[in-house]
């Protein structure tokens, strides 16, 4: 299962933060904290070390996490161990490919001033901490669609006309 997923920027900054597990949100910043010093760390490793790290003393015993860093931003996602590594990093891979397509290649600012669009992908993709769809074109389907019903019940009255026509006599 996935127990979460964090777009840091390198300034620590946390720019979505998605817990598939309960957690106190006073602890969210501490758990950011930890993982970004992590990170941070694991950053200065060379070229071709992996990208996978236990996590036992940030979220419990047999977690690990993966992450992946473009750009401003880091994209790290924490599982246990019923989730397999490489897959957990293909995903991060669609994340990235979905998010690029979506914004015609995605920088930090995309994410921040479209924060909905990126919670939709990523609920596209992963419900209750399990994964549900990995093909970067059926997300976008989806997400256009969505985009699509939302502007069409914001043009739309919500009040029916025959109510409507009541009031104004």
């Amino acid at each position: 299962m996935i127990q979460a997923v964090m777009v840091i920027s390198t300034q620590a900054k946390p720019r979505l933060l998605k817990f598939y597990n309960f957690q106190p949100p006073e602890k969210h910043q501490d758990l950011v904290r930890s993982v970004f010093q992590c990170m941070h760390v694991l950053s200065a490793r060379p070229d071709g070390v992996s990208n996978f790290v236990k996590v036992d003393s940030i979220f419990g015993p047999g977690t690990k996490m993966v992450y992946k860093h473009l750009a401003t931003l880091y994209f790290v996602f924490v599982f246990d161990s019923s989730e397999n590594e490489l897959a957990m990093l293909d995903l991060i891979q669609v994340f990235v490919e979905t998010l690029d397509r979506c914004f015609k290649n995605v920088c930090e600012l995309d994410i921040v001033f479209n924060f909905n669009k990126l919670h939709s992908i990523l609920d596209e993709m992963i419900l209750g901490g399990q994964v549900i769809e990995t093909s970067s074109e059926q997300i976008m389907k989806s997400v256009e669609e969505i985009a699509r019903l939302e502007k069409q019940s914001s043009t739309t009255s919500l009040i029916p006309k025959s109510i409507s026509e009541r009031f104004s006599r």
